[in-house]
């Protein structure tokens, strides 16, 4: 299966994506490339960060899920140990996903002020910089040293200046694994929807939560996203702890299509969860 991810290699995204993979994993530098390039069939899946436990969901993420027509199969979380990547311990700037400097931002203001912070397109990226740069250190995975041991050559090593500067040790990340909209599936213990009401009045979002709450459907994420199509126009995310095969999701969602009947509903799909520990 080819699967495609955050690049370059070695991004928290890349080790998440090789779970699923059954051979070479392809890169892209931004998620809305990797929805569209899945959307598009140039890539049979694709891996996104769509929350951390720390720094809240991946708007980026949300947006593009929203945008294309695509379907999710799979959720994979995974813990975050965040690692101070460097050439050598006095450093000017730090460099790293901006996702990874907020998560390391009680860290970085006690130990290191007076550096400044560089956000880049991903935690490999920033292991590039501080490669590149003996100024410029980066916030990754410590595998991501470059050592021998984990596949680097010589003196293109980092030293691990520091290891879990993570801010909380709970820090963990969920991936979606995006696939074409006809791999979508009702089969699963959990399923994330897009709902856009097409309306604006009050007790809307009200009703759209009771239409899960009196069915006793769970939901483990609800968010709000601006539409793009005007301020203060919106769409909803949720996740649901149920499957799209259930008779309560099917009462459920067709009342919620009532509701939105100038808008639209969105069912990416059900799926399973695998967790994966590095």
């Amino acid at each position: 299966m080819h699967v495609v991810t955050l690049g370059p290699a070695g991004t928290y995204s890349h080790r998440a994506a090789q779970s699923i993979a059954d051979g070479s994993v392809s890169f892209r530098e931004s998620v809305t490339e990797i929805v569209a390039a899945v959307a598009d069939g140039e890539f049979e899946r694709g891996v996104v960060p769509v929350e951390n436990s720390i720094e809240g969901s991946v708007d980026e993420s949300l947006d593009a899920l929203a945008d294309r027509e695509v379907s999710v199969v799979q959720e994979i979380v995974s813990p975050i140990r965040h690692a101070l990547l460097a050439q050598a311990p006095e450093f000017d700037t730090v460099a790293s996903h901006p996702q990874a400097l907020a998560q390391c931002r009680e860290y970085l203001k006690e130990n290191y002020p007076d550096v400044a912070q560089e956000a880049v397109a991903s935690t490999a990226r920033g292991v590039e910089r501080a490669r590149e740069d003996p100024s410029v250190a980066a916030i990754g995975h410590p595998a991501n040293d470059g050592s021998p041991a984990q596949g680097g050559g010589e003196g293109d090593g980092l030293q691990r200046i520091a290891e879990n500067i993570q801010d909380r040790d709970s820090n963990a990340t969920r991936f979606l694994v995006v696939a074409p909209e006809s791999a979508r599936s009702d089969a699963g213990g959990k399923t994330s929807l897009v709902v856009y009401p097409g309306a604006n009045y009050p007790g809307l979002l009200l009703e759209l939560l009771e239409s899960f709450a009196e069915r006793e459907i769970n939901l483990s994420r609800a968010e709000s996203r601006p539409s793009g199509r005007r301020l203060g126009d919106y769409c909803f995310h949720f996740d649901i702890e149920a499957g799209l095969y259930e008779a309560r999701t099917t009462q459920a969602l067709e009342e919620i299509e009532e509701i939105c009947a100038n808008g639209w509903v969105c069912r990416l799909g059900s799926y399973d969860t695998e967790h994966v520990v590095e």
